[in-house]
């Protein structure tokens, strides 16, 4: 299968620390993939290399059926990017920071800028300098600017920083709209497991500089175990009872008041009975899906534990 970004091995050492180490990636066109991991695991070293900030001390990136070189800049122009906080010209206006960029990218579309302004609710707001800019305005002119030029793809690292949740819900929307109307690819990265889990097409998670697995959501959905969630006020003797009065062993003690029942054929009336029975007092007790923060937190603590 042939990839819109693909990387082979991917690693960087800074002073004798490695930062990344050889990570795969693929991500199909027209596809909304969502990079994830806790922060500190590697995200944005390789997001720096994939829009060519860095240079990756081993490995190789394929964009656009093409191996990413020093002087690819007929490719890199196909991509819009946000890494880490996005930087402009304070004294300047969100209008002028953005035709500038287009002066810089060489593209002259008319109306483009004002567009982007739109999308991105920015239009008020347009003619005043960046420096009376709020964070979460200022992320959403990078993302303005991101957009601007019709990329293929766009590299976007923790778009949500700064965002209140009004915010981000727009910000979701506008993802879905650019990924099915206008065909652009989008990766993500991203901390916040609730931003990517509606959009996302394929994700994959990395922790510690390596990356764990890549997955369709669709495939997380269907692998993801159902479970009934009990919330006790004793999960010791919950346990004993669980264990020796109903034969379960399929079991996770999740905190202090909190288990996780696995086992096949579980019922709940019947778990209910037996704690009633040995004075174990029941709080809640129902039937779940593990989500997308169920599947990452899993991986990520089997992540560390091989580390």
């Amino acid at each position: 299968m042939s990839y819109l970004l693909q990387t082979n091995h991917l690693t960087k050492i800074i002073g004798g620390k490695e930062l990344v180490s050889d990570v795969n990636i693929h991500l199909r066109k027209g596809e909304i993939y969502g990079f994830l991991g806790p922060n500190g695991a590697g995200k944005t070293s390789v997001m720096k290399m994939l829009t060519n900030l860095w240079k990756p001390t081993e490995g190789a990136i394929e964009l656009f059926g093409e191996t990413l070189q020093k002087d690819s800049y007929e490719v890199l122009k196909r991509m819009g990017s946000i890494i880490e906080f996005p930087v402009f010209y304070e004294r300047m206006s969100g209008r002028e920071n953005l035709q500038l960029h287009c002066e810089y990218m060489g593209y002259y579309e008319k109306g483009c800028v004002e567009k982007a302004l739109e999308l991105l609710s920015l239009s008020d707001a347009a003619n005043k300098p960046v420096k009376k800019y709020s964070l979460g305005m200022k992320q959403r002119l990078g993302i303005a600017r991101a957009v601007l030029s019709r990329p293929e793809l766009l590299i976007l690292d923790e778009p949500a920083n700064g965002l209140d949740p009004s915010g981000m819900k727009q910000i979701r929307e506008l993802f879905k709209m650019l990924c099915k109307e206008y065909g652009i690819t989008l990766m993500i990265s991203t901390h916040i497991l609730s931003e990517i889990e509606s959009i996302a097409d394929t994700v994959g998670v990395i922790s510690r500089g390596k990356l764990l697995e890549e997955i369709s959501m669709k495939e997380i959905r269907e692998r993801n175990l159902a479970y009934i969630e009990l919330s006790v006020e004793n999960t010791r003797k919950t346990a004993y009872i669980l264990t020796e009065q109903l034969g379960f062993g399929n079991f996770k003690i999740m905190d202090e008041r909190n288990i996780r029942i696995y086992e096949e054929g579980a019922v709940t009336g019947k778990i209910t009975n037996a704690l009633a029975m040995h004075g174990v007092e029941v709080n809640a007790i129902g039937k779940k899906t593990e989500t997308l923060e169920d599947y990452f937190l899993k991986m990520t603590e089997e992540g560390e534990a091989y580390a």
